[in-house]
């Protein structure tokens, strides 16, 4: 095929689309990724991204700029001589580099947008307890998140669902319909649609700190709260003195008369936490200094209130 492509992602969620535009024969001219990161134990060791390390396995040539609008790393994008370019979870891209190609730069999001604008939509949209999301493709605007709908595909979401396992279900549809995106934009035979700016909602990054669990609330907000943030960045709460972190739990709804946010446990299968219309059971969870464990086996070795 004669498209060139310039490809912009860094986490693993973009591999499947890079990798897809590969075995559909696409010219990938050059992939722009994020800067090695210093991570590992004493973060002394050099992380590459996960699209970096796929690029470099296909021989494809990678660029890692850490300023976007250098005048060096622009020329270089326009050197490439690239039909299109194609975002998957990378950073907001200055005009001069987003106008660049004669088809523009096309976008996959993990929302169905108006709805979840931002860099974590699939968290936000299982904290939120939606029922179904889904995959946006769209033409860049220089509002992030803004521009006309190419392609949208919905995904269900199940009542006990997390982030992670929406996560990996999106990433491999989206790349389906990224794939069916560039096709069109290369026949020429497609037709976008302007998003409704009065339903937008947002989907902002979350803070470690704003991840502590509110049990005084309903038990299925604290259930979607969990699920939405599970695996990464994690709920947590305390427990004994101790940061407990929370990534799956289930509901009990029953009335009671007891404070929300208190601990109740057999010490043998069960830890369960009051909210304020009954319990949420937790049952996979990982005290600080300790592995990621299920209930019974955190129990094995850790006893409430002794």
């Amino acid at each position: 095929m004669g498209l060139k492509i310039i490809f912009l992602g860094t986490p693993e969620f973009a591999v499947p689309s890079l990798k897809i535009l590969i075995e559909h024969g696409y010219d990938v001219v050059g992939v722009i990724t994020a800067t090695d990161k210093l991570g590992g134990r004493g973060k002394k060791q050099l992380i590459q991204s996960a699209v970096k390390k796929y690029a470099v396995e296909q021989g494809l040539k990678v660029l890692q700029p850490t300023n976007l609008k250098n005048p060096e790393f622009v020329e270089e994008v326009r050197a490439l001589g690239a039909d299109l370019q194609v975002v998957v979870a990378f950073r907001m891209l200055p005009r001069v580099i987003w106008a660049m190609p004669r088809l523009g730069t096309m976008n996959l999001h993990g929302s169905l947008l108006p709805k979840y604008r931002g860099a974590a939509p699939i968290n936000w949209a299982v904290i939120k307890g939606e029922k179904e999301t889904g995959v946006t493709t769209f033409l860049l605007k220089q509002k992030i998140d803004t521009g006309d709908v190419l392609l949208q595909k919905s995904l269900k979401i199940g009542e006990n669902e997390t982030t992670g396992e929406v996560y990996n279900r999106m990433m491999e549809m989206g790349a389906g319909v990224l794939l069916e995106s560039v096709q069109k934009l290369e026949s020429g035979n497609y037709q976008l649609l302007p998003q409704n700016n009065d339903i937008a909602t947002k989907a902002p990054k979350i803070f470690h700190e704003t991840c502590e669990i509110d049990f005084i609330q309903p038990t299925q907000k604290v259930h979607d709260f969990i699920r939405g943030l599970s695996p990464y960045p994690t709920a947590w709460t305390m427990l004994d003195g101790k940061k407990l972190k929370v990534f799956r739990t289930k509901k009990e709804l029953i009335d009671h008369d007891e404070e929300p946010g208190k601990f109740f446990s057999d010490n043998k299968k069960y830890i369960k936490v009051s909210t304020i219309d009954g319990y949420v059971h937790l049952e996979e969870l990982q005290l600080a200094g300790k592995k990621r464990m299920e209930v019974k086996a955190f129990l094995n070795g850790y006893k409430l209130g002794g």
